[in-house]
């Protein structure tokens, strides 16, 4: 083999490896194997949420303020929405900013539901055409989104998707519904403890689940 041969085998190999690694960063693997894999959390997803037997509620407060006020509770309050602690991470960094164009879109008038059902109507394809049609603003790594199904005032819980995002490629790595009851007073606080009891879980049961399946 030739000299020039030699160099142009390097050569490609190199290039190889520096296009390839950074598909390896966006597998479930990586991000399980270290606290170190860089990932960020997105907030919660208000777009297929439905309030359920909540009569008295406002829906356009609900869409211009309360979506947004539960996103921003979770972050300024980390000693209690610790989001490190669950996803067992140095640091998750965050950013709300595609949630909350996304909620502000809603109509407020499909937000209120009578009916019992809409707690558990998606499937895990309705979360992959969600994560589809999200604009990740040229974001590349794991997203972390929770995708608010249902939030019943009758069984006093919310249904939440947590999902985890290649966010170059637009694609679902896993997703996993999740019940969890709500708990505090005022609508922000009240919704925002049922995100916290999803934190929770994670940190609790669940993270452990997905690590071992997926190493």
């Amino acid at each position: 083999m030739t000299l020039s041969v030699k160099a142009v085998l390097l050569t490609t190999i190199l290039i190889g490896g520096i296009f390839t690694a950074p598909a390896f960063s966006q597998t479930l693997k990586e991000f399980f194997s270290s606290s170190e894999t860089p990932s960020v959390y997105l907030g919660v997803d208000f777009t297929k949420a439905k309030l359920i037997d909540d009569g008295t509620a406002n829906e356009m407060d609900i869409r211009d303020r309360l979506f947004g006020a539960i996103n921003e509770l979770v972050i300024n309050e980390p000693k209690k929405f610790d989001i490190n602690k669950a996803f067992h991470k140095t640091n998750v960094d965050h950013d709300l900013s595609l949630v909350a164009k996304r909620n502000l879109k809603v109509d407020a008038g499909q937000i209120k539901s009578g009916n019992g059902a809409d707690f558990a109507r998606l499937k895990e394809q309705d979360i992959a055409d969600l994560v589809k049609g999200f604009d990740f603003a040229g974001k590349s790594g794991i997203g972390i989104l929770f995708v608010m199904e249902g939030m019943s005032k009758t069984a006093k819980a919310a249904s939440v998707w947590v999902t985890f995002v290649d966010m170059k490629a637009k694609k679902v790595l896993l997703t996993e519904r999740m019940e969890e009851k709500a708990a505090g007073f005022g609508f922000r606080n009240y919704w925002a403890g049922s995100i916290k009891n999803v934190l929770d879980d994670i940190e609790d049961k669940r993270y452990k689940q997905w690590k071992n399946k997926f190493q």
